[in-house]
């Protein structure tokens, strides 16, 4: 997965958050300098190691927590603070907020898809009967990219 972010999607650097040891030195090895934009869809102690390594005036789009998800007590967020401290901007999205736009995005999305400007990874699973495991495997982490079911080959 490391190499795929690596090689196809063209990362500068990248680690698997269920892999590492302590999230702090590998913020550190791969972002030395800190972290201008996160993407956080975590949370956590990925969003807990993170705060402290953005740089001045960075940014966190938040659409998720995925670690938090099913759990009975949610883990606390550490290192707020950082938001101040760092004049750090943090902002909750959700795709229901832009259905008005979905018509629009869908155009764009197709033209880039049309000149690869984007590239698409699929996990196809076969068969109705797979779609439990299929959707267990998101949850942990088991799928490379869009996880999809095919149910029957017309």
């Amino acid at each position: 997965q490391v190499n795929l972010l690596k090689t196809k999607f063209g990362f500068d650097d990248a680690f698997n958050y269920k892999k590492e040891e302590d999230l702090n030195a590998a913020l550190k090895r791969c972002f030395p300098q800190g972290i201008d934009i996160y993407f956080e869809n975590v949370g956590g102690a990925m969003l807990a190691a993170v705060l402290p390594n953005m740089r001045m005036n960075g940014r966190i789009a938040v659409c998720g927590m995925i670690s938090q998800y099913n759990l009975e007590q949610p883990n606390g967020a550490p290192n707020l603070f950082c938001l101040v401290a760092k004049r750090i901007r943090m902002e909750g999205f959700m795709v229901l907020d832009y259905f008005g736009t979905y018509n629009k995005f869908e155009e764009e999305i197709a033209g880039y898809l049309k000149e690869g400007k984007i590239s698409v990874v699929e996990d196809v699973a076969e068969g109705i009967e797979n779609v439990p495991t299929a959707l267990i495997g998101l949850f942990s982490g088991h799928n490379i990219g869009k996880q999809l079911v095919t149910i029957a080959h017309e």
